[in-house]
């Protein structure tokens, strides 16, 4: 994989267009399909309002995201509203984001979150436009990548170093079961898998999860019984391998 966004921009004078061409066709020559493996994707005709790129062989579709200079937790993107049924419908592209060096234009971080990450919360609304502007009313959103639990961040360039592919395809395997819940269920295992990110070590216990009951109850209301909705999710996730069970309160992340 060549790190370096050297393509021919012949013709082409805008920044945006210029930044535009460089990065797709970075990705074009270089990328794989995370969910699959097929070393080659395929680009969708530009300015399609769903998706970028596409997989020649599971068919999963991609949206990219690129931006020069320093990584960043927050993603500007369009309109809030779009955004929001966007991420709520069937057909809802995964992202990849493309972070690259101003001075030597080397990708900097590449990484992909899949669609199945996507709920609400990640979706920032932002300030409406004042009304002497020409779309005065507008509101833009913000993609806030902080809010995704790091196992739905996965690098497959993490600060200009290659990541192993196998371990790319592996971490993306074993979230997939994330794809087939309901979304009151999968708000419910992400924000489980936000908790056990906060708890520094690998190995952690069924009170260190209960620490952060307070801020679960703030997220869901609704829910008087907190504890035992942690219980269940905990027990979710074992059963897909993401944690491990120790036995007696006591639990060890997998991935």
């Amino acid at each position: 994989m060549n790190l370096n966004l050297t393509y021919n921009i012949e013709g082409y004078v805008s920044s945006s267009q210029i930044a535009r061409v460089l990065t797709e066709s970075w990705v074009k020559a270089n990328i794989y399909c995370p969910s699959c493996g097929t070393n080659e994707l395929g680009q969708f005709n530009n300015n399609r309002p769903v998706a970028d790129f596409f997989c020649l062989s599971c068919e999963a579709e991609y949206e990219l995201k690129s931006k020069k200079g320093s990584f960043a937790l927050r993603v500007v993107d369009g309109a809030y509203k779009t955004m929001i049924q966007r991420i709520n419908s069937n057909n809802n592209p995964h992202f990849f984001f493309l972070n690259y060096s101003i001075s030597n234009l080397n990708v900097s971080n590449f990484l992909v979150i899949p669609k199945h990450f996507f709920i609400d919360d990640m979706i920032e609304k932002r300030t409406a436009l004042n009304v002497n502007t020409r779309r005065a009313g507008w509101v833009g959103c913000n993609i806030l990548l902080h809010q995704v639990p790091l196992s739905g961040r996965i690098f497959l360039v993490k600060d200009g170093e290659l990541q192993n592919k196998n371990a790319v395809l592996q971490t993306w395997a074993k979230t997939s079961f994330l794809a087939e819940q309901k979304k009151e269920s999968r708000g419910w295992l992400i924000e489980t898998m936000k908790v056990m990110d906060m708890i520094p070590t690998k190995d952690f216990s069924l009170s260190d999860v209960y620490k952060h009951e307070d801020h679960l109850k703030a997220i869901f209301p609704n829910n008087n019984f907190i504890k035992d909705k942690l219980r269940q999710q905990l027990q979710v996730l074992r059963d897909k391998e993401i944690i491990e069970f120790k036995g007696k309160g006591q639990y060890r992340k997998i991935i």
